[in-house]
């Protein structure tokens, strides 16, 4: 005859994993990467600046950053992922440096610059903090962030391929407004469970950084008069 202690002790044992606990340690460990891989493309940026690189063919930006970001989807479960994230974001700081050059060179430039980059940072701060501290689902954003995202970068297209300024000046404007999207869902998803690679929620934020950085450059050129 069995005793209850004897189901009790021969019942599997299973254990449950602690959702807000996987999120946090997900999260810290984006911020890690995320600070890491922003100094190391502030470096690559440096080096493109101080030899006066010249500006890489759109084609050659484009072919090089899918490329890279294929290498790092393919290598997000291994410590390779790790190597192919810095290849990425220091390929993207490298390419940054003479777009930076080109607005240093302007009469207004040195203050477009670190208001650009002023701004990049406080709408991360703000809008990442608030999702932390509010701990609220923005989950249902993901979908029109990503159809707003391909339209943009189709009329970011047009606008380069047939010299459209007015269109150009619009596509940037909708970027910093998805890219704000962006940094509200990408957290969210990485506080609640929905993204637990820190190696991909890594990538995603800095490529939101990176776009929210070069749409505030193009706008404040504009607004200055130095574009």
């Amino acid at each position: 005859m069995l005793r209850k202690n004897d189901v009790l002790a021969s019942a599997p044992i299973t254990l449950t994993l602690d959702k807000p606990s996987v999120g946090n340690k997900v999260l810290r460990n984006t911020y890690l990467l995320l600070s890491m891989t922003l100094l190391f493309s502030a470096i690559t940026a440096g080096i493109a600046m101080a030899t006066n690189a010249a500006p890489l063919h759109w084609l050659i930006t484009m072919g090089g950053y899918f490329g890279l970001l294929f290498v790092v989807t393919r290598l997000r479960d291994s410590v390779w992922g790790l190597a192919a994230v810095f290849a990425l974001t220091g390929f993207l700081g490298y390419t940054l440096g003479p777009i930076l050059n080109l607005y240093l060179s302007l009469p207004n430039g040195p203050q477009v610059v670190m208001t650009a980059l002023g701004g990049t940072g406080a709408i991360f701060l703000a809008l990442s903090g608030y999702a932390v501290v509010s701990r609220k689902d923005f989950s249902f954003m993901g979908s029109f962030l990503m159809v707003g995202i391909l339209v943009a970068f189709l009329a970011g297209l047009g606008a380069m391929l047939f010299n459209i300024p007015t269109l150009s000046l619009a596509v940037s404007g909708m970027f910093i407004l998805l890219m704000s999207g962006m940094i509200l869902w990408q957290t969210s998803e990485i506080i609640h469970g929905g993204e637990t690679n820190y190696i991909m929620a890594t990538v995603s934020l800095y490529i939101t950084l990176f776009n929210l950085l070069l749409s505030l450059l193009q706008i404040l050129g504009i607004v200055s008069g130095d574009d």
